[in-house]
């Protein structure tokens, strides 16, 4: 299991990237397209085209880390989309664990934030 803390900046791209990119490529799709450097510690999150695989791309200090789930079966529905004329959006890390499990993120039922966390 992965353990992302609570307060962790979460970026999830809404449009399917290619995986061929390693980590350079990813790196500078997070700072071109998404317009966040990505050695300031936060956690982006992409797909495939197919949907059936994601890509976790994190610095921790001393280098990136590059993690790609696929799954078996089905896919990671739904996606996270934002506003028309976004190109990502922000998730907690809850949140962000049900999508790695290719869960719903968005109908899962949590008790309400009592404090500001990101």
């Amino acid at each position: 299991m992965i353990q992302i803390p609570a307060s962790a900046t979460i970026f999830v791209m809404h449009d399917p990237v290619s995986f061929r990119n390693g980590i350079d490529g990813t790196a500078s799709i997070a700072r071109i397209i998404l317009g966040q450097e990505p050695m300031d510690g936060a956690i982006f999150v992409f797909r495939n085209k197919a949907g059936h695989s994601l890509r976790i791309l994190f610095y921790d200090g001393g280098g990136f880390w590059l993690c790609t789930k696929r799954l078996s079966k089905g896919c990671f529905r739904p996606w996270p989309k934002g506003e028309a004329g976004t190109v990502c959006s922000k998730l907690l890390a809850r949140e962000l664990q049900i999508l790695i499990w290719a869960g719903d993120w968005t109908g899962g039922r949590f008790p309400d934030l009592w404090r500001k966390v990101s």
